[in-house]
């Protein structure tokens, strides 16, 4: 397997850590979306969402949820704007944006005027009777799924 951040996690590919514990290194984006990308990835290799083991997944979000911390008490600034605010995102599989094969959750520092959008707001609103819809199909598919 040749996966950069399996590298990374293993010290054999350079980095811009700012977190590392037994289960997660957190390493600044080489193409950042806005000053503090950060990235937070299991060590041990797992290509996407369903192939973290619970516990890891719930410690990656708490890693990330104090690197946000951090962001936000950092100084860092875009056009003399401070840290106000933060996006959690993971992207599972190509067609959701996943680049990388290996899971990772990005934190992004969020400023005013970054110019970054995740494009909804414009987006018409469902009706409740498709939402009852695809809320009974995600349900059906939810009892054939290990429990939580």
């Amino acid at each position: 397997m040749n996966c950069i951040f399996c590298a990374i996690a293993k010290k054999e590919s350079p980095a811009a850590v700012v977190y590392e514990d037994e289960q997660c290194l957190a390493f600044l984006s080489i193409q950042p979306i806005t000053p503090g990308h950060v990235l937070v990835i299991p060590k041990a290799h797992a290509s996407g969402l369903g192939d973290i083991p619970p516990q890891t997944c719930g410690h990656m979000m708490r890693v990330g949820q104090r690197v946000a911390a951090a962001l936000r008490e950092s100084g860092l600034s875009l056009n003399q704007h401070p840290c106000e605010g933060i996006n959690l995102l993971l992207c599972d599989g190509a067609v959701a944006g996943q680049t990388v094969g290996h899971a990772h959750l990005h934190v992004l520092a969020r400023f005013v005027g970054d110019g970054f959008n995740l494009g909804h707001a414009d987006l018409p609103l469902a009706t409740a009777h498709v939402l009852g819809e695809r809320a009974e199909q995600i349900r059906r598919a939810l009892t054939s799924l290990p429990p939580v």
